[in-house]
């Protein structure tokens, strides 16, 4: 999970300082200190460090820090503020052309993830937006780089222009007609990369930014890379003038350095993230919401938006009301799991619940234990789907047989069942605002049941 060291190192550092109650500027000077060693541990760049150590000490010595009554927590406020304004203070949105099609150009070195993340994106804007887009192969160079797009294409049901090893520059300028005649309102050239930034690469860049005149220009940079991903979006800044970032790969980026010096080296915003493999895991970058997760207090609003994307309202207000009335039943627990799985893995889950990061680092949902619970439910009749209480143990040992499974599979599906319902149950009583159609439980490690009374 990206920030995880971070994480842990800033909260260290603030549990010390809300343990001493009333703070002197030594103390503040100490654990600023140990926040700036967090930061120089996570790969971020010794001057943007130097810089964000130095503006917070500033605010947090103020007599009106000092002589508050909990200190430590206005500045761990200040810490926050001032992440989030280091990573950009606010998402920074697509700029659209007033006349379709908006026309973006995606670019960076080889192996960032530029075909992938601009499918992606593209994706997302039609997911989101109802925008047309049509996706361009403009990487005539790479072995295979236009049938990947093409079968990246296919799989989020998204037009693929392409004319083979041309110029990339004729094609980008055809695609744009091709985009004008059949109605695609945003247009993405995946543009050729290097393994490292050369004159020959920036030229065709070039030659390419004056013949379509792109809305944008979003260079795609490998987190995982750390300082060279920054080295990287000030040479192409410098070069191109890019007008944004897309940082991906930032679920294997334990330390997370990239994301918070790029903005202060090249002034350039990260307007988009990569989360994780699927077609579906990138979503808009906020500043505020990823300094907030770093200091470990979760990202509330991105889960519950991942959460409306996921269930319609008629199903949330269904199976709301059977919560209500204590009616989950196993085919609900089933149908939770399947919802759970398609927001992504539990480990990025967990990062943004407040508090739960820790108890569930390195989660990940197990697909072939999913394989199981669906196999069990489904050798279920509908009739012990709805009402688990009938299972006996001749029923139990019909229901193992007919999915290939042991007797004690079905009864450790049973058990994490019941803890479901269990806690579901008493979420019933003194709900939390919750996302809709989660359930109330969080993981498919399954947490609840009683039993319901006839």
């Amino acid at each position: 999970m990206a920030f995880e060291g971070l994480t842990e190192k800033l909260n260290a550092a603030f549990k010390k300082l809300r343990g001493k109650g009333r703070l002197t500027e030594s103390d503040v000077r100490e654990g600023m200190r140990e926040v700036r060693l967090a930061l120089l541990e996570a790969d971020v760049s010794y001057k943007v460090v130097k810089e964000f150590v130095a503006k917070v000490t500033e605010r947090a010595v103020g007599t009106d820090v000092l002589d508050s009554l909990t200190p430590a927590q206005q500045i761990i406020k200040i810490v926050n503020d001032e992440l989030t304004a280091l990573m950009g203070g606010s998402n920074a949105r697509l700029t659209m052309a007033s006349k379709p099609p908006t026309v973006v150009m995606m670019v960076g070195l080889q192996g960032a993830g530029k075909t992938t993340n601009g499918a992606k994106l593209a994706g997302l804007m039609r997911r989101q937006q109802s925008h047309r887009p049509l996706l361009v192969a403009c990487d005539v160079y790479r072995p295979a780089a236009i049938e990947q797009l093409k079968v990246v294409g296919a799989q989020l049901e998204i037009p693929v222009f392409e004319q083979g090893q041309g110029d990339p520059v004729e094609i980008a300028k055809n695609a744009i007609r091709h985009a004008k005649d059949y109605g695609n309102d945003m247009v993405f050239l995946d543009t050729a990369g290097r393994l490292h930034v050369d004159d020959a690469l920036m030229d065709e860049l070039k030659r390419m930014k004056a013949a379509v005149m792109p809305n944008e220009i979003l260079l795609v940079v490998d987190a995982m890379t750390g300082q060279d991903a920054v080295n990287a979006a000030t040479a192409f800044n410098d070069a191109l003038g890019i007008d944004g970032v897309v940082l991906t790969k930032l679920d294997g980026d334990a330390r997370g350095g990239a994301a918070l010096s790029i903005r202060a080296a090249t002034g350039k915003p990260i307007k988009y993230v990569g989360t994780g493999e699927k077609l579906d895991m990138i979503e808009p970058f906020h500043p505020d919401r990823m300094a907030s997760r770093i200091l470990g207090m979760g990202d509330m609003l991105t889960l519950i938006e991942k959460a409306q994307e996921t269930y319609d309202e008629k199903q949330a207000a269904k199976l709301e009301e059977k919560l209500r009335k204590n009616q989950f039943t196993l085919q609900d627990y089933f149908e939770q799991l399947q919802q759970l799985r398609s927001m992504g893995d539990l480990s990025q889950i967990a990062g943004m619940m407040p508090g739960m990061g820790k108890q569930l680092q390195g989660a990940t949902i197990d697909e072939k234990v999913m394989a199981h619970t669906e196999a069990i439910i489904l050798s279920m009749t509908p009739q012990e789907r709805e009402n688990p209480q009938i299972l006996n143990a001749s029923r139990k040992k019909r229901i193992a047989a007919g999915c290939g499974l042991q007797v004690v599979d079905v009864n450790r599906l049973i058990k994490q069942y019941e803890l479901v319902q269990q806690l579901t149950k008493q979420m019933s009583k003194g709900r939390m605002p919750g996302l809709p159609g989660m359930g109330g439980f969080a993981f498919g490690h399954g947490r609840g049941k009683k039993k319901r009374r006839k």
